[in-house]
């Protein structure tokens, strides 16, 4: 397929891409500093300068393409949460998915797909029950968010284009995402549980973001809200206690709620809220998960 990638040089992107490539799909990668990106991009790709905002030359990329994967967004859990950084989460999401559309728009030959990154903090705070993707949204800056990102991404439909809602859970990978920032306290000695504990925390290996996505091309039927978590979401206390473990360290303070409140502010959400999320409509789709596990996961990302 002929495919065109927004965020590509992200901790999401950098795994896609060189599997895409593998696949022998021809990549265009919209990035911000093409000259930056060649430097660890494989030579297949083509890259296109965009600022992720406006349309440009590189509007000319989507006619004829098969499918768009847009990943491009402000980091959640990078900076704390003023209100000029939420201001840039939500105007980095939504500005970059309305150009896309509107690009989407205005090409004579329309794109089958749109791939677009959402996440579950759509469901804001669930403490029990499952989730799936029937589940209503929530309440809070992240489940606004997603909300509105959503609906930008869902314009495409009435131009007659299959769009997929991706509702992420937390990414496990090298190198990057939360967990990079999640290993330090337990390198020093210092992990443990954040909160209660109790939290639900819906993880997926960064592999099986990957996998879904490949599986969304190959499988025409899927579209709408999916739900890309592993199947066996697991509570903040025996995350932490995977964590040390592949680690090979100990897992024995906690983090009371009112210290992380005091330290991280609204941001605080992001790790003393959960939601049980199952991946219902991936499954029933057939997808095969390459790391169903969280202590393999955690093993094969950390080892």
């Amino acid at each position: 397929m002929n495919i065109v990638v927004a965020g590509a040089t992200g901790f999401i992107g950098h795994a896609l891409i060189p599997r895409l490539v593998r696949e022998g799909h021809s990549v265009v990668a919209l990035t911000r500093n093409p000259a930056s990106a060649r430097d660890h991009m494989e030579r297949e790709v083509v890259l296109e300068s965009w600022d992720a905002a406006s349309l440009g030359t590189w509007s000319d990329r989507l006619a004829g393409a098969d499918a768009v994967i847009n990943l491009a967004g402000e980091s959640s859990g990078s900076k704390l949460w003023t209100p000029a950084q939420k201001r840039k989460m939500l105007r980095s999401r939504l500005d970059a998915t309305s150009a896309i559309v509107e690009s989407m728009r205005r090409s004579g030959k329309k794109p089958a797909l749109l791939i677009n990154a959402s996440a579950v903090g759509y469901y804001g705070n669930v403490p029990e029950g499952d989730v799936t993707e029937d589940h209503p949204p929530g309440a809070g800056f992240l489940a606004n968010l997603c909300v509105q990102w959503e609906n930008e991404a869902k314009r495409a439909e009435e131009l007659g284009i299959r769009v997929a809602l991706l509702r992420m859970g937390l990414v496990l990978g090298e190198k990057g995402g939360a967990l990079a920032r999640m290993v330090l306290p337990f390198k020093l000695l210092a992990g443990g549980t954040l909160g209660s504990g109790r939290q639900w925390v819906p993880w997926i290996h960064r592999d099986d973001v990957v996998g879904a996505m490949l599986h969304i091309l190959r499988t025409p039927a899927l579209g709408g809200p999916l739900n890309v978590t592993a199947p066996s979401p697991a509570r903040m206390s025996e995350f932490s206690r995977e964590l040390g473990r592949a680690l090979h360290r100990p897992s024995w303070t906690r983090v009371p709620e009112p210290v992380l409140r005091a330290l991280l502010g609204e941001m605080s959400t992001i790790v003393l809220t959960g939601q049980r999320v199952i991946p219902t409509r991936l499954m029933s789709s057939a997808y095969h998960f390459s790391h169903p596990s969280l202590s393999a996961a955690l093993e094969s990302v950390l080892a």
